[in-house]
């Protein structure tokens, strides 16, 4: 799940915007969730109005920034290695360079890291970044600076982010920020604040303009798409042409993903992340109706037990999961489908985790996220109940829902041999430089040689074998899509 800017594989495009004329050099690096990285796109872009050009050199740098999540421990352990770094460089090597914190573990750790450790000199929080000149301003002055807020309304729908991280194919545009959700294990809501959704218009108008920049797909990204819902104006509920932009009542979020495919019909839509208590019957529906909404769903569970779904406050039963799931593939046969779970929940007993693997029995998933469960400070979970799972009973509990994710991922991918799947190619194999890699829109990994192809191209693939992960093929052709 996490991953670093500078972890990518050499060769691909990392940075697409460099402004002319900008002399002081910003590396940035994000970990967690896709937001992260949706987010430091906009800081980027901020920054380059301060007169800062992106650089992947740490040592160049005259601005160092982590982009940092709080879900989990090891998350937090990874940055804080990465904070001994940037010091251990800006002491060897360039004695001016700043370090700032951003995203969900500044906002947690804020005093912590300025006052107590003082091994940064700027903390922002999620909703802060416009501030950040004000901060650096500060900063440049010899003062710390700080600045966590939560907002009710900020979106960022304003900035158009500089392209981090990119393969000039794929982008993530954001829909809502923050999370009324209060599930008992979760940082989030603290973090990122309250859910606020983003006027649609200027979310089709980022679209547009990606399209026009020759991106082929876009992830539409929040803490819960599904709860999206703009009152403050919309547009019509026929969306056969652009002249059609004008005030409704509302959009909600089958609405705009209807939007989004009438704007770009050949364009690519993905979204995530997805609560099962809020994913409605209108959405699976319009992701039927389009061919451009790929067949993919994440949908997060955490546990099979109705126990433990009760005290992580999931609002949603063993039950009325299996019916959603039942809805989509009713709806949708060739839809994949995620996960998200977590073992050793506070009291979790052998019967509860039993009810885990019969639920992942039930749906098969064709892949997901698992974890072990670790309490988070500030949390329901960590102020309220103990975390009384032995380690080891955390571990071999994990264990086996790996073992059994892996033999459903397999199941998955076999049933895809001898078929033809649309696969956007979006980067060099990592194992061979004679074939291509992209998504099915199930978002299952395929792998072709390369041929005549190129990077953005829609290509038809038909699947000669496969691994649990990823599926292996020829391409016999292009996609209409092209």
């Amino acid at each position: 799940m996490e991953k670093t800017i500078d972890e990518k594989k050499q060769g691909e495009t990392l940075i697409l915007d460099q402004k002319e004329g900008n002399k002081r050099k910003l590396f940035i690096e994000s970990y967690g969730c896709a937001m992260n990285f949706s987010d430091s796109e906009i800081v980027a872009s901020i920054l380059t109005d301060q007169g800062f050009n992106t650089t992947q050199n740490l040592e160049d740098a005259d601005l160092v920034l982590v982009n940092t999540c709080s879900i989990r421990d090891k998350a937090e352990q990874t940055v804080r290695k990465r904070l001994e770094k940037y010091n251990a460089v800006k002491k060897a090597h360039n004695p001016n360079m700043k370090v700032g914190v951003l995203g969900c573990m500044a906002e947690r750790l804020k005093s912590k890291f300025l006052e107590e450790e003082k091994i940064v000199d700027l903390v922002v929080g999620p909703d802060a970044y416009k501030d950040l000149p004000n901060l650096l301003a500060e900063v440049d002055e010899g003062r710390d600076a700080i600045n966590v807020i939560l907002s009710k309304e900020e979106t960022y729908g304003d900035v158009a982010p500089v392209r981090l991280n990119s393969n000039g194919v794929t982008a993530f545009v954001s829909i809502t920020r923050g999370c009324d959700n209060m599930c008992t294990f979760c940082v989030v809501p603290f973090t990122r604040g309250r859910e606020r959704s983003r006027d649609p218009q200027s979310i089709v108008e980022e679209i547009n303009d990606l399209w026009n920049k020759g991106y082929k797909e876009v992830t539409l990204l929040g803490q819960n798409v599904d709860s999206y819902l703009w009152y403050g104006g919309g547009l019509k509920k026929d969306f056969d042409s652009a002249s059609d932009l004008q005030k409704a009542t509302a959009v909600n979020f089958s609405k705009l993903l209807e939007l989004c495919a009438h704007a770009q019909p050949k364009m690519r839509f993905r979204f995530s992340t997805s609560n099962p208590q809020d994913m409605t019957l209108d959405v699976i529906k319009t992701m039927s109706k389009y061919n451009n909404i790929c067949n993919y769903v994440h949908l997060p569970v955490q546990s099979g037990s109705d126990r433990i779904l009760k005290k992580m406050n999931r609002l949603h039963t063993r039950h009325e999961y299996f019916e959603l799931i039942d809805n989509i593939k009713a709806i949708i046969p060739d839809c994949a489908i995620s996960h998200d779970m977590i073992t050793g929940f506070p009291t979790e007993t052998e019967e509860d985790h039993e009810d885990t693997l019969s639920l992942m029995t039930y749906v098969k998933y064709d892949f997901g996220y698992m974890f072990a469960y670790s309490e988070r400070p500030g949390t329901l979970a960590e102020r309220k109940m103990e975390d009384d799972v032995p380690e080891a009973t955390k571990k071999r509990r994990l264990a086996e829902i790996v073992a059994l994710q892996q033999e459903h991922s397999k199941l998955r991918t076999e049933a895809q041999l001898n078929k033809t799947v649309e696969v956007l190619v979006e980067k060099e194999s990592k194992k061979s430089k004679a074939q291509w890699a992209g998504r099915s829109p199930q978002n299952t990994m395929v792998v072709f040689p390369k041929a005549e192809y190129k990077i953005g191209d829609f290509v038809m693939v038909k699947v000669t074998n496969c691994t649990s992960a990823t599926l292996i093929g020829e391409a016999i052709g292009y996609s209409e899509n092209n």
